[in-house]
């Protein structure tokens, strides 16, 4: 592990700022898919086992990299799970602490 994350850093080095940050974006938004799938199929759910969604939508949803607020409420409602959306600042200088913002 520690190889690759020699080999990221080497990489994020000579890259722009603003191409790191898009990439870390767009990494963000894969990683939300398999978490949700993962965290489905730890609740032991199968896809067809939704009572909002058929299987064919909760396959697009866990699939999407952009889903809206109140879809994923549902869908972690389903499941029997909630939702928590925290606000917190990126500088470690600021004077602001983290702040939930929503919990459903």
């Amino acid at each position: 592990m520690a190889i690759v994350k020699n080999a990221v850093s080497a990489m994020e080095n000579q890259m722009e700022e603003e191409h790191v940050h898009r990439a870390r974006i767009t990494a963000e938004r894969e990683i939300l898919s398999i978490r949700l799938a993962d965290l489905r199929e730890r609740q032991g759910i199968k896809q067809s086992d939704f009572k909002a969604f058929t299987q064919t939508a909760v396959s697009k949803l866990e699939n999407r990299k952009d889903i809206k607020i109140s879809t994923l409420i549902e869908y972690l409602e389903d499941i029997g799970m909630g939702l928590e959306i925290r606000a917190y600042p990126k500088s470690k200088d600021s004077n602001v602490k983290a702040e939930i913002l929503l919990r459903i």
